[in-house]
């Protein structure tokens, strides 16, 4: 038998500890070496017990869990940490920060749950593919070690890189009219990395599908909106596409890119999640190549699973481009790798690289200054079905929303699976 995954969990309150360790000891494949109830103790048992991964509560005394992620870092730049969050918007925000100073992912902690039993397949969904993708050498699953924190990437990957094949291009590539990036699992500070590098002249709108809960992605776009010249907005329903905007998926919401006569509108819904999510990347990449046809760059960054491989597909297959982050520098390389091993990845790039490469792929007429305001849209000319995006506003002269900010949503959500 291989060796098991050793964590350690770390937790205030003595009922989450007894049901996470109740819940990981379950899985043949995770052994518990431990508990703390509190950051001070779990450094001290870091060092003791040398576990494969922590999980660490945000609200603890003695030592919450923001100051205990830094700490850690200062002792381990690779151990995996996933925080155990609520879904508030102090946990979102404490989350945040959270992956900004190191951690490796998130869960949230069951919310208006009807038993113990419940509660315990909650964190089960939620919990275990994620620790096993983070330690994919011990949890059996394709995707590599841990990054370190997005503050130090390491200068090489903990293993021998997985041998990576680049699409052979057909014919010229198409002149991009939208950019549109899936991630998951360490993507949100590898998307604010990509982002923070692209100019407020990018002249294309961007859509972006990022695997986060309700709450947590309005406040992800408005920390994205702080540190990027792009505007960054949590995206609504009926919103005009607007270039130099950056439209962010709602969480529980798949979002398209749909006409509405001469102008490109984001529409969303609550349809059935796929590949575990929703939002869903591949969702939106459908939608987006029935807009654009191949007029499109998408981008797939670090994330579990293979959401965003079929739809990266038509991109390819309508005279698209395809980027994908590499191993080395990918938390968990399970979605680009999916996109890699499929042979439709045009050029495969660390982190660093990809925000030059899409300035590079967009090229110099993408990057052309914006107008003040955003002209009037026109009907296309007679017989073009071709629909318009509008050229960027200025970051003080945002589009016009509708009065209704989302669809109503359903008496009953389904489950959102994986985040």
């Amino acid at each position: 038998m291989s060796q098991r995954i050793k964590v350690l969990t770390v937790d205030d309150s003595v009922v989450v500890r007894r049901l996470v360790t109740d819940v990981l000891a379950s899985d043949p494949a995770i052994e518990v070496v431990g508990t703390a109830a509190n950051g001070k103790l779990a450094l001290e048992k870091i060092l003791q017990l040398k576990p494969d991964v922590v999980t660490l509560d945000i609200e603890m005394p003695v030592m919450d869990g923001l100051e205990a992620i830094k700490e850690i870092r200062k002792i381990d730049r690779r151990l995996p940490v996933i925080m155990f969050s609520t879904l508030t918007e102090r946990g979102a925000t404490a989350t945040l920060e959270a992956l900004s100073s190191g951690a490796s992912d998130y869960v949230t902690k069951p919310a208006n749950v009807g038993s113990v039993a419940e509660s315990m397949e909650s964190v089960r969904q939620q919990l275990i593919p994620k620790i096993k993708a983070l330690v994919p050498h011990l949890g059996h699953l394709a995707a590599p070690p841990a990054a370190p924190a997005p503050s130090a990437p390491a200068a090489t990957p903990a293993r021998p890189a997985t041998p990576v094949t680049t699409r052979t291009p057909t014919g010229a590539a198409k002149t991009p009219r939208a950019l549109v990036i899936g991630s998951s699992t360490g993507g949100p500070e590898a998307l604010s990395a990509v982002l923070a590098k692209l100019p407020a002249t990018l002249g294309v709108p961007v859509l972006v599908t990022q695997h986060m809960p309700p709450v947590f992605t309005r406040l992800y776009a408005q920390r994205l909106d702080k540190s990027s010249a792009l505007r960054v907005v949590e995206a609504t329903d009926g919103e005009p596409v607007v270039a130099g905007t950056v439209y962010v998926a709602p969480g529980d919401f798949h979002m398209e890119v749909a006409r509405r006569g001469p102008q490109m509108v984001i529409k969303l819904h609550q349809g059935p999640a796929e590949n575990f999510c929703r939002p869903a990347v591949d969702v939106m990449l459908r939608s987006a190549v029935a807009a654009f046809g191949g007029e499109l760059l998408a981008v797939i960054l670090t994330g579990m699973g293979s959401d965003g491989k079929l739809g990266c597909k038509d991109i390819a297959a309508a005279g698209g481009q395809v980027l994908a982050q590499d191993e080395a520098t990918s938390v968990v390389w399970g979605m680009p790798g999916a996109v890699t091993r499929e042979g439709i990845a045009d050029e495969v790039l660390p982190l660093s690289a990809i925000a030059d490469a899409i300035q590079r792929r967009l090229g110099p007429g993408a990057r052309t200054a914006s107008a003040p305001h955003p002209p009037a849209a026109r009907p296309p000319a007679a017989g073009s079905t071709r629909p318009t995006v509008s050229t960027s506003p200025t970051r003080s002269t945002p589009p016009a929303r509708p009065p209704a900010s989302r669809p109503a949503a359903p008496a009953a959500r389904p489950s959102q699976g994986r985040w």
